[in-house]
């Protein structure tokens, strides 16, 4: 199990993009139909699906999207529904979520605990532990099942970074259960 590679899967990407001339919110919300909620205003498009957050600096932070080609997709038709062009839009790459399975049950009370390169804690709530890797920079949330959700992240590949770092630290610690 140690030597093989773990898929990622990008669940959700933050894009913000900063256009030439910031966006007005009273324009977005009389052309295009925003809704103002507490100091932003928020479009949501079917066609590509996101969910637009313009900020009070007029920038447009683009939700609900897998990869940056689909966020930029979603601000441009944003920006030609406004009737603005989309030249000089530039674009900053926020944290991403992700899910990779281990693909064996966890030992979830056996991980709870500190390692040297993160400290961890099992949440009754949420009935999974929580692993805050401070070597990749991102929290890993880890379900018995093997399962996990990662936060945080700026990269999918620190993402499968992490996720073979940490394989490798449950099966040398025995935390995997194995069938029998």
């Amino acid at each position: 199990m140690s030597g093989k590679s773990i898929d990622v899967r990008v669940e959700n990407q933050l894009v913000r993009f900063i256009c030439p001339t910031p966006l007005d919110h009273d324009l977005v919300v009389s052309q295009v139909g925003g809704q103002r909620n507490s100091g932003v205003v928020i479009k949501v498009l079917d066609r590509p699906q996101a969910t637009l957050v313009i900020d009070e600096e007029g920038r447009i932070v683009v939700h609900g999207t897998h990869r940056v080609e689909a966020a930029r997709a979603a601000a441009k038709e944003l920006l030609l529904r406004l009737g603005m062009d989309d030249s000089g839009l530039t674009a900053e790459m926020g944290p991403l979520v992700a899910s990779f399975h281990f693909e064996k049950a966890i030992q979830l009370q056996s991980i709870a605990g500190s390692f040297s390169s993160g400290t961890s804690e099992y949440d009754d709530r949420l009935g999974c532990t929580v692993l805050t890797d401070t070597r990749h920079n991102l929290t890993i949330q880890i379900w018995p099942n093997g399962k996990c959700l990662v936060t945080d992240a700026r990269h999918p590949n620190m993402v499968a970074m992490s996720a073979v770092y940490w394989r490798n630290i449950f099966t040398e610690n025995r935390y995997f259960v194995e069938r029998i």
